[in-house]
């Protein structure tokens, strides 16, 4: 079966810890613990957030004095890439012996006229006063709005069209590798009026890009892993609990809060509208119970699932091109 697991921000820096690399270090070791054992049995990606560490090198980058300029985000974007697939790989070829490993700097393209550009909602980077944030706006060209009684940076949230390196990726997987890539929603990219690829200032939801990424990869299973056990319906009220099993319209119907658990739902939802397979959203520590339909928020196209029996795997797993150019069953 092949997986696009997306790991959430807890994955790496968990609340209240400091983004210290040894501290990140050793909570990447214990997530692959919990992957490793899906790796042996399937065909796996895995994605992940870069939020934290994002800001930790926006801060040192806005406030180094040798710099005119601080870096753009998409610059950033391929630092944290960098090094946290670094984290990744390591601890999945320690924990995987034997076993291909890749890990990639991917480019995520969006669409130049995406609406997002022009209404700009993702706070980044540190906090100012407004004075500090009026001076920035006019000296940088940033766009500064209020998040509670300070000024942030905002940046536009594009849809993701396509992960770059799609059929790169696919190729690491036909040769049995496990493969990290599309950190943080992937390197915001758009194609300029000459055709080009250029890097843009945007943060893409991670989730999007990892639903969009299995949808181009054929993928049977999208995994998003994040710190709660499953979805909750009525979240916060006395009437409060788990949702097990859901259609993509029962989903969408639950009204989930845009900046928690909306965009986690509507990548999944996404995702088994456009290719009829499975999506689940759930904690790491329950990464093997969620493929065997024991725990976590599962959604598929009639809402029903009971392990990974009932995936109808496609096609390419069984097919093989003979040297004539011809599909063999």
């Amino acid at each position: 079966m092949r997986i696009v697991i997306a790991l959430g921000g807890n994955a790496l820096l968990r609340r209240g810890e400091k983004p210290d690399s040894a501290t990140q270090i050793a909570n990447v070791e214990l997530a692959v613990q919990q992957l490793a054992p899906l790796a042996e049995e399937h065909e796996v990606v895995i994605t992940h957030g870069n939020g934290p560490q994002v800001g930790v090198l926006a801060l040192q980058s806005a406030n180094d004095p040798n710099l005119t300029q601080p870096y753009a985000f998409d610059t950033l974007g391929a630092q944290t890439q960098g090094m946290i697939g670094y984290w990744l790989l390591q601890s999945l070829q320690n924990n995987l012996p034997g076993r291909q490993v890749a890990s990639f700097v991917n480019q995520t393209l969006v669409l130049a006229g995406d609406p997002a550009f022009d209404n700009p909602t993702k706070f980044v980077g540190q906090v100012y006063n407004k004075e500090e944030a009026d001076e920035l706006a006019k000296s940088r060209g940033w766009v500064m709005k209020a998040d509670g009684e300070y000024f942030r940076r905002v940046v536009g949230s594009p849809k993701p069209q396509r992960v770059v390196e799609t059929r790169l990726i696919r190729r690491m997987l036909d040769v049995g590798a496990v493969v990290v890539c599309a950190g943080g929603g992937g390197i915001p990219v758009i194609r300029n009026e000459k055709g080009k690829l250029q890097g843009v200032e945007a943060v893409i939801d991670k989730d999007l890009t990892a639903a969009t990424l299995a949808e181009h990869l054929d993928a049977d299973f999208l995994m998003i892993l994040t710190d709660v056990p499953a979805v909750m319906e009525n979240f916060g009220t006395p009437e409060q609990k788990e949702i097990h099993r859901a259609s993509p319209a029962a989903m969408r119907a639950g009204g989930f809060p845009a900046g928690s658990m909306g965009p986690k739902v509507e990548a999944a939802c996404r995702f088994v509208e456009l290719t009829g397979d499975v999506a689940a959203i759930g904690q790491l520590s329950d990464a093997q119970k969620i493929i065997a339909g024991e725990s976590g928020t599962i959604i598929t196209p009639g809402g029903n699932y009971g392990g990974p029996d009932d995936i109808n795997q496609h096609s390419y797993k069984k097919m093989c091109m003979t040297s004539g150019g011809n599909i063999e069953v």
